[in-house]
């Protein structure tokens, strides 16, 4: 019995062999030419975090009030493989995980999915309820940082000239995100000498009351003409640290100003 000879089989079969070479040779070529490459791959992160803020509560309070809602909730998700919740005083943490199969085009839908749902059942949450809050951005890394610095610039001048550099580099091709880190919110901190509020028969917390109804926002109505609607504006708001000081305050029956305490 005579052993099939592969070696002979190409000899006798030359045409078809240099075809088939040929074409493995050009398939080799056309895959290459079409293959993806990126300095920075993408990669899909199969992961949402979610985090609710129940300032007071217990462990136990949160868990039942707030995790266990929004997982109930969120287990009507399709694709969904399992979750890892974590409830502690005051803060609610649930780790949705979708599963393997789930393509990872559909996982932005999955995600929107997740906001809506919870969206759905936000106003059943408990009063005084911070949150929900979603974070899918694991997979974000910054490959540049610039640090700013300006001598004699104040910290305001200084991060309007930053807020400028983002928005320039935004418009840079492929860039994707422009983050700041580091910024503080602008603040202006009033403290009260506790001898003097007891010798007007004061305290703190009528002082900040009075200080947040004052520079409220609220609509103050809208002007009907045969032409055209004119909103209204009641102008309140704090423009400076001289205003705050020359605020006055209506407690009690007793004007004082904010500067007197």
């Amino acid at each position: 019995m005579n052993r099939f000879n592969l070696s002979e089989w190409a000899l006798r079969h030359q045409a078809f062999v240099g075809f088939m070479l040929v074409m493995l040779i050009l398939g080799g070529v056309f895959a290459y030419l079409r293959l993806g490459q990126r300095e920075d791959p993408e990669f899909t992160f199969r992961v949402m975090v979610v985090k609710t803020l129940y300032p007071g509560a217990t462990a136990k309070e949160v868990e039942e009030q707030v995790t266990d809602r929004l997982e109930k909730k969120i287990q009507e998700l399709p694709y969904l493989d399992y979750l890892r919740s974590y409830s502690r005083p005051g803060e609610s943490e649930i780790f949705v995980t979708p599963r393997q199969d789930v393509p990872p085009r559909e996982i932005a839908d999955l995600w929107y999915e997740v906001r809506k749902k919870i969206g759905d059942i936000k106003h059943t949450l408990p009063p005084g309820v911070v949150g929900p809050f979603f974070n899918d951005e694991f997979g974000d890394t910054y490959s540049v940082l610039y640090a700013f610095s300006g001598e004699g610039f104040g910290y305001a001048e200084l991060k309007d000239y930053v807020d400028e550099a983002r928005q320039q580099l935004l418009r840079v091709p492929n860039v994707e995100k422009c983050d700041l880190i580091g910024t503080q919110d602008e603040k202006i901190y009033v403290e009260f000498s506790d001898k003097r509020l007891a010798q007007l028969g004061l305290d703190s917390v009528q002082v900040g009351a009075a200080l947040q109804a004052q520079n409220s926002v609220v609509p103050a109505g809208t002007v009907i003409t045969p032409s055209r609607n004119v909103p209204l504006r009641v102008s309140g708001k704090f423009n400076s640290i001289a205003e705050i000081e020359a605020l006055p305050l209506y407690i009690n029956g007793n004007t004082f100003r904010v500067g007197d305490v």
